[in-house]
């Protein structure tokens, strides 16, 4: 995404080093040209200091020296500490001016010497959860845009905060790296703090008449309450939602530029799912008298972030998501004003597996509240024309897959009241009579959904045929299937060690054991694998003659 540049940064972030192991330390050498001075970090106890030359080399210190592309921070642990950088990365756009990368490569280079049996062991666990963390997904940094705020919030705090360090600017709760930062922020390491968020980045260009249309899409994870998908449910009791993700879509097209915001989240009062090898384990609500408290909190911080809120919830009403969301509804109806809405939506009892053409109904509810709250718009001269003063939160029961579909549509109906409100759609004009720039848009947001759902629940979203294509086909019923029973898998044998990662990564790791595959001590579980295997095995069935019937009709 191309617009006027903001005034630059001071100082400037290292954008490549090379690293050089020596035997009791690790020394950054800058390669960029911004700075004479090294970064040197303890290999025994990971202190940190700046140095103005490379310690003497010769026969009998022979380092080994490796390009890096950034120090995402360094992680502190009973056994010392490790260090975390970006060894690969890719280029995936612009935004304001500036290039945006992927992070492709993550490499921990440690600085412990363990000494007893006990820190050898303590090593050894770890090192499953170092593994994990340098598997980190969807991470995204750069050198000199800030990624972790709006366009809207940007434009607001004015020149002077933009000229800070990017990481004084960073909005913390969206920072992935913050903690991981600490030891480089007390050292005042300044141009080697770069933020890096998880979420989604992508853009798409389009021709629309003889007008061309930039259309940018980022994904910003909370960090507040992170998690994997049934690991973490819910809120915790200071109202951070699990899958906290703020979505905003950037319309750029004749000098003008457009920003809309709008967030998904578990449904935010205490609740959670044990994992126990059923595929699908029961909800349970803890804490039921703190319900109402904890969610008006959470709505209250939106409040002060976006202004006013409009809740969608799209859950069952019958079943244990039933249970959920009479809950949700008895817990916010204190709070309900003209600023804070609630509207619940069936998706699947309306919309069942292949109508969302009927989410038309939703949108009649919703309408008058979008066009009062407007989208942040500027001018061709970088002046703000409108302001966005409140934002619609969505969530389903894993925030992924209704919740997805649902988002497109808002972003589609945003997006195409800012081009007729710039002339270039027409005003009955719609981005579905323009077939090249449809199927681009509808890509951006298939791909903004399997993103989100990768990084929560392991697998690309479910109903994402929908958003991709425009309808329902028999491929992506059959990914559905096999992505559930990919999800399952996830579930209980392998996101217990992902999340110990997370929360390692995080600053809150509490567990000392692997809790994968970790079976319940309780009546009932090996009934419950034998359930699961089976449903396993039928469904494997079911998608062998699908795959054979579909042959047989011209699929």
């Amino acid at each position: 995404m191309d617009a006027p540049k903001d005034a630059s940064p001071s100082p400037k972030l290292h954008t490549r080093l090379r690293v050089w192991e020596f035997a009791d330390r690790y020394v950054f050498e800058p390669v960029d040209g911004l700075a004479d001075l090294f970064l040197s970090i303890s290999r025994t106890n990971g202190s940190m200091n700046l140095v103005q030359e490379l310690p003497p080399r010769g026969p009998s210190a022979n380092p080994k020296v490796r390009i890096v592309f950034g120090v995402v921070g360094v992680l502190k642990l009973a056994v010392g500490s490790c260090c975390l950088v970006i060894t690969d990365r890719d280029c995936v756009g612009s935004y304001m001016g500036h290039a945006v990368f992927k992070v492709t490569g993550l490499k921990f280079l440690p600085c412990t010497t363990a000494s007893s049996a006990e820190q050898k062991k303590m090593e050894s666990e770890f090192s499953d959860l170092l593994d994990a963390a340098e598997r980190s997904i969807g991470l995204y940094f750069s050198y000199e845009a800030n990624l972790t705020l709006t366009l809207q919030r940007l434009y607001d705090l004015g020149d002077t905060f933009k000229a800070l360090p990017l990481w004084k600017q960073a909005e913390r709760r969206f920072m992935w790296n913050g903690y991981l930062l600490e030891p480089l922020i007390e050292n005042k390491l300044d141009q080697y703090l770069l933020p890096v968020i998880q979420g989604s980045f992508q853009n798409i260009h389009a021709e629309v008449g003889s007008d061309k249309v930039v259309v940018t899409m980022i994904a910003r994870r909370c960090t507040r309450r992170i998690g994997t998908r049934c690991w973490r449910r819910g809120a915790d009791p200071e109202g951070y939602a699990a899958n906290f993700v703020e979505s905003e879509q950037i319309m750029q097209t004749k000098g003008y530029t457009a920003s809309y915001v709008q967030v998904r989240g578990s449904m935010p009062f205490l609740w959670e799912q044990i994992v126990d090898l059923t595929y699908k384990p029961s909800f349970d609500i803890v804490r039921v008298e703190e319900a109402a408290r904890v969610l008006e909190r959470h709505y209250h911080d939106l409040q002060k972030k976006y202004g006013a809120v409009v809740g969608i919830d799209l859950v069952n009403t019958t079943g244990g998501e039933g249970r959920l969301y009479e809950r949700y509804a008895k817990s916010i109806e204190p709070i309900l004003s003209e600023d804070i809405r609630f509207i619940h939506f069936d998706f699947h009892k309306i919309c069942g597996h292949i109508h969302f053409e009927r989410l038309s109904q939703l949108y009649d509810q919703i309408e008058d509240y979008l066009k009062k709250h407007k989208y942040f718009l500027l001018d061709d001269q970088g002046k703000k024309m409108a302001g966005q003063t409140g934002t619609v939160r969505t969530n389903c029961v894993d925030c992924l897959d209704r919740t997805n579909v649902t988002q497109s549509m808002v972003g589609r109906k945003t997006l195409e009241s800012q081009l007729q409100q710039l002339g270039v759609l027409g005003g009955n004009d719609t981005i579905s009579n323009h077939p090249a720039f449809d199927a681009d848009y509808k890509v951006l947001w298939a791909n903004h959904g399997d993103a989100i759902s990768t990084q929560y629940s392991g697998t690309p979203a479910l109903k994402g045929d929908f958003v991709r294509y425009g309808k329902r086909t028999t491929q992506g019923i059959l990914n559905d299937l096999w992505n559930a029973l990919a999800r399952y898998y996830f579930n209980n044998f392998a996101d217990g060690t992902k999340q110990d990662a997370m929360d390692l990564l995080q600053g809150h790791y509490v567990s000392s054991v692997s809790r994968d595959a970790a079976i319940p001590s309780r009546p009932g579980v090996m009934q419950s694998f034998r359930a699961a295997f089976a449903l396993i095995f039928c469904a494997a069935m079911f998608m062998l003659m699908s795959l054979r019937q579909g042959k047989v009709s011209g699929f």
